[in-house]
């Protein structure tokens, strides 16, 4: 593992109890930053606290519900008490809401997806943003999937929020591209999580065939991109989504 540099710095993960989020958490806890895990899932989100005990008080860990203001607030002004500033925003919390045509989606199914893949990592960026500012640096980096840009069958409510997720990354990094606050996404193809309990048999073997390298992403090969676009090295990178496809993605 290459070492990265973010001593001193602290990182808000969302989705941080599992998958991509707890491998970002442990790769960034490496590095020499505090952590702090926001997930809806309280069981999860305390065993994977106590997972990362050993880094002591760097680590805490927040239960919130991401399409509640109120809630955000809440995590942010803890997480603040707690460790004293927020460097890093990584939005990673996400569902996929099943499969099936657009047609036979339920609409509630359709918003559910929306509220916490896009509208969320709004609500994250809006609660934080602003400490960002004042302290003239900060580093967010957005969990898309590739599914944003190329749009999956079988999944439209998922791809929909994805691409929206793009385009927010891309407009708020023009928008703080002064301050000090850079703005990225990654676009992973499908990796192996409990993300695929959500998904049909058939739709996981449609997105294994269109990955030319003919696997799965690893989660801590996501978490070294992640990692690495929240240090200070990243520096001139800001609006940008990076691929994580295995050759899929196109453009």
């Amino acid at each position: 593992m290459n070492q990265l540099d973010l001593n001193g710095r602290v990182a808000v993960i969302t989705g941080g109890a599992q998958g991509i989020g707890l491998a970002v958490a442990k790769r960034m806890l490496d590095s020499g930053a505090g952590v702090t895990l926001w997930d809806v899932d309280g069981t999860r989100l305390q065993q994977a606290f106590e997972s990362l005990s050993g880094h002591g008080p760097r680590v805490s860990h927040c239960v919130v519900e991401l399409t509640d203001e109120t809630a955000i607030a809440e995590a942010t002004a803890q997480t603040l008490a707690t460790h004293g500033r927020i460097d890093i925003l990584v939005n990673n919390a996400g569902i996929t809401g099943g499969n099936g045509p657009t047609w036979e989606l339920s609409p509630e199914v359709w918003r559910r997806v929306i509220d916490v893949n896009l509208v969320g990592p709004y609500l994250t960026c809006r609660a934080i943003v602003p400490h960002m500012v004042h302290q003239g640096y900060g580093r967010i980096v957005n969990i898309a999937s590739v599914a944003g840009k190329e749009g999956n069958p079988n999944a439209s409510h998922y791809s929909a929020s994805k691409a929206g997720l793009i385009a927010l990354t891309k407009s708020l990094a023009k928008e703080l591209a002064t301050k000090g606050v850079l703005v990225n996404a990654v676009s992973p193809a499908a990796a192996k999580t409990a993300i695929f309990d959500s998904m049909t048999p058939q739709h996981i073997e449609f997105m294994l065939s269109k990955i030319p390298m003919g696997r799965f992403l690893q989660v801590d090969e996501a978490a070294a991109m992640i990692a690495w676009l929240a240090t200070e090295d990243c520096a001139f990178s800001t609006g940008a989504v990076f691929d994580l496809s295995g050759g899929r993605a196109t453009y």
